[in-house]
């Protein structure tokens, strides 16, 4: 059994041939190795839907499936090239998925009740980056104004974490893998409450936290600081041109 040196979700050390390639040859139809994965990463399945759903969940629970059903489309769309690390991509990809569900049994639940309301369907903009058509009405002087108005905004909102826009090029990573790691711990820090609390009273990365949930080392972490609060900061905030540049970049 190629995984049975786990012993659980993040003995990284003890695993012998890394995950992600494992993750390759499940999607590639290996079915034994497929069910090893799953099998192996009960634990983090159950943990990230306990954590989304603010209780514990078991293998009974609706909410369970969700996070397994959307564990397995993780390794059926992972990309080595564009998703650096498997776990962090099957958590943000879980996290989504269970939120949407919470939304769905939500307003089922209100209809039942003849509370439901088309303005709040119209809310129901899950997407992480916003489309830019809106702006496609704009003429090219108006989209270039808009544009610098955007970045000098960024600007104020950058600055009581000690950065610049200017420094946010130069902080970003040189290598793709590394940009995209570090976007997707930007994404768990501002889709997760808790992390985003932590951030934005302390003004530092829930670094702790993120190790304990995720398959992201601290070296990593640290290493892109600036690059991923520039990130954090920019997906919390309404500045559509500037996001629309790194959109293709997001998982």
């Amino acid at each position: 059994m190629l995984l049975a040196s786990i012993q659980g979700l993040f003995l990284k050390n003890q695993i012998k041939y890394k995950l992600e390639t494992l993750v390759i040859k499940a999607k590639n139809g290996d079915k034994e190795v497929l069910h090893e994965i799953l099998s192996s990463y009960t634990p983090f399945m159950k943990k990230t839907a306990s954590f989304v759903c603010k209780r514990y969940i078991n293998e009974h629970d609706d909410e369970y499936s969700i996070a397994m059903f959307a564990f397995h489309e993780a390794i059926e769309h992972f990309e080595l090239d564009k998703n650096a690390s498997f776990l962090t991509f099957a958590h943000l990809l879980i996290r989504r998925k269970l939120i949407d569900y919470i939304r769905k049994e939500s307003r089922r639940q209100e209809f039942s009740l003849g509370q439901t309301s088309s303005d709040e369907e119209n809310q129901d903009s899950f997407d992480i980056i916003e489309s830019s058509n809106s702006f496609e009405q704009f003429t090219a002087e108006q989209r270039i104004e808009e544009r610098k108005n955007q970045i000098l905004v960024y600007e104020s909102l950058l600055e009581p974490y000690g950065l610049s826009f200017q420094e946010l090029i130069k902080v970003s990573p040189s290598h793709e893998d590394s940009r995209q790691t570090a976007i997707q711990i930007a994404q768990i820090i501002a889709e997760t409450d808790e992390f985003y609390a932590i951030f934005q009273s302390k003004k530092r990365l829930p670094i702790k936290e993120l190790e304990e949930l995720v398959d992201v080392s601290r070296k990593t972490i640290e290493r892109h600081r600036k690059y991923i609060v520039a990130i954090v900061v920019l997906l919390k905030s309404d500045l559509y041109y500037i996001k629309d540049y790194i959109k293709e970049r997001m998982s």
